[in-house]
């Protein structure tokens, strides 16, 4: 990993919030009918009031079996997840709670979040397609501070489908995108919780 790539995620560690800070930040925005970022547009708030909502729900309803919850809370290597992002992004509503439940079960895993626009020279490093997709995840091992995975946008299942969407459409339609947060609810943060668990040393 080139130093200034290990740098620009050392300082963003020290930087990122948690996500209950993240939280109360997206449901201000939420409430001031603003939005994080340089771009404050009426679309922008009407996402980040929906994921303020959606969040809510969110942490509510993920759950974790027991077998695989036994098997992350016995990983002894110190790992950070950093987790670029912004408030009116609709496919961090349902991945940061999810991360948030992972991370809650070992003192071990830290949940580190920072905002995409103020750290563009991060983002630049951990691009999607070569395109600032959020949100990404960053799996930092602490005692090396190598990165060990990455993750993100969307979950593979989410995935394949926008690719399939795409291929056949274009571009992603306003319905498409309202489809998109109907398969989440109905899948429940499990394909989420699926490919997370792979960046996690359980053996």
């Amino acid at each position: 990993m080139e130093q200034n790539t290990t740098t620009l995620i050392q300082d963003a560690k020290t930087n990122g919030m948690s996500y209950g800070t993240y939280r109360d930040l997206v449901d201000q925005m939420a409430a001031e009918g603003k939005s994080t970022g340089p771009n404050q547009t009426e679309a922008l708030t009407n996402y980040t009031q929906l994921n303020s909502k959606r969040m809510k729900r969110w942490d509510k309803k993920i759950k974790i079996e027991e077998a695989l919850a036994a098997k992350i809370a016995g990983i002894k290597k110190p790992i950070t997840w950093l987790v670029l992002t912004e408030s009116w992004c609709g496919d961090a509503s349902p991945s940061l709670p999810v991360m948030q439940k992972i991370a809650e079960l070992n003192p071990n895993l830290t949940l580190k979040v920072v905002l995409r626009d103020e750290n563009l020279d991060l983002m630049n490093q951990f691009l999607t397609n070569n395109a600032m997709s959020i949100p990404k995840l960053i799996a930092v091992d602490d005692e090396t501070e190598s990165v060990i995975g990455e993750w993100g946008p969307r979950p593979s299942i989410a995935t394949k489908m926008v690719v399939d969407y795409k291929a056949e459409h274009g571009t992603l339609t306003p319905e498409f995108k309202q489809d998109l947060q109907v398969w989440y609810n109905k899948n429940k943060g499990q394909n989420i919780l699926e490919d997370l668990v792979e960046l996690l040393p359980l053996k």
